[in-house]
């Protein structure tokens, strides 16, 4: 369901008779997108209800034992909630203004016949820019639809349709908290309900309405919490491998080979990318993921030669393999990922700031801000 890092903006709808009726049937579309999020919305209000009115406050004898229900369940359902907000109403990111071609290179690139002359108009555009993956026939990623260079890992992406949002770099930690939570609301339900339920059947419950909210309770969070489940264990899988779920069917391709794992930085800095460097956030809907979503650190060894070379001082070696830096530098948040220290302080950052600046300009100007 990962639909990519980023989504790139879609195209301006063509105009006349074609443009109206295309309107339209968007239009409808995005109201289809919301019947998942209607139905899953209904299906949390009922069992508000059903949890604390039938069960709780009806059905639960014991003062403390309903004390402990209600506020648990409470908490549960305030980070589903909210996770489940973030999860829609977090737009996509776009690709920043570097990535799109300058006027001059888009008349190029129209004179230009399609082939390798097209080719060397966008090396020329890229050849500054963070990207080190390429097409199945090792081109540089244009997207003819939005007119600029693709930066690593984004795409045009379709619609969740459980959230109706695409997920990607700017909300994929609010999906992941979401699927958490909501498995946890389930799995908190059925093991609380589940004394109920049995007596459900031994009638061991008065004769009430509340029988069959137990009942029906029961039954929906057991289902969810299963296929719940399997859904939040891919990703985290996901996760500790840097994947999207483009790049597990299909593996991103460098200038020199297709690596699957070239986005992997080991299992803790993965998960320092999504979910960023303090771990008092990494539980709360609050956006804290390290980068910009439009450049991201590789693990390759080699190079690409046809990028500027890394800035002196910046490449972090070890036993095994070493991090390179993309010829632009990454957010300090993102860069770091790349070196064996935990974070930059303040103090050192400022003590590098005039040793790599004069190297690399831009890194200077990102350490200011």
């Amino acid at each position: 369901m990962r639909c990519g890092k980023m989504a790139a903006p879609p195209p301006p709808p063509p105009a006349g008779a074609a443009g109206a009726w295309g309107g339209v049937r968007r239009r409808c579309q995005r109201l289809l997108y919301w019947v998942p999020v209607l139905f899953i919305s209904s299906i949390l209000c009922w069992s508000y209800y059903a949890y604390v009115t039938q069960l709780c406050l009806l059905t639960m004898t014991n003062i403390g034992e309903k004390v402990v229900c209600l506020v648990a369940y409470h908490i549960f359902f305030m980070l589903f909630v909210w996770s489940y907000w973030k999860t829609i109403f977090t737009l996509p990111m776009n690709p920043s203004k570097e990535f799109h071609l300058s006027y001059s290179d888009k008349e190029s690139l129209e004179r230009e016949p399609r082939g390798e002359s097209q080719q060397e108009v966008l090396r020329r555009a890229a050849k500054d820019l963070p990207i080190y993956t390429r097409t199945m026939s090792g081109a540089i990623r244009y997207c003819d639809r939005c007119h600029l260079v693709k930066p690593d890992r984004c795409h045009h992406c379709s619609v969740c349709d459980k959230v109706n949002n695409c997920v990607g770099f700017s909300n994929y930690k609010f999906f992941l908290l979401f699927l958490a939570y909501s498995l946890m609301y389930c799995l908190f339900i059925a093991a609380t309900d589940l004394q109920y339920f049995i007596k459900f059947w031994t009638n061991g419950l008065p004769d009430t309405q509340a029988k069959f909210h137990i009942m029906f309770l029961f039954f929906a969070a057991a289902m969810f919490s299963v296929s719940l489940s399997s859904l939040f264990g891919y990703h985290c899988w996901l996760v500790s491998k840097n994947k999207s779920t483009l790049e597990v069917f299909r593996a991103p391709i460098f200038r020199h080979r297709t690596d699957k794992n070239g986005f992997s930085l080991g299992f803790s800095k993965n998960l320092r990318q999504v979910f960023g460097d303090e771990k008092k956030y990494w539980l709360l809907p609050v956006f804290s993921s390290l980068g910009d979503g439009c450049s991201f650190p590789t693990c390759l060894v080699n190079q690409d030669p046809e990028q500027a070379s890394t800035p002196g001082g910046l490449n972090s070696t070890s036993k095994n393999e070493n991090h390179l830096f993309p010829a632009k530098p990454l957010r300090d948040s993102q860069s770091h990922l790349l070196t064996d220290t935990p974070s930059w302080s303040e103090t050192s950052a400022k003590a590098e700031k005039g040793k790599v600046g004069m190297s690399n300009p831009a890194l200077t100007m990102e350490n200011e801000t």
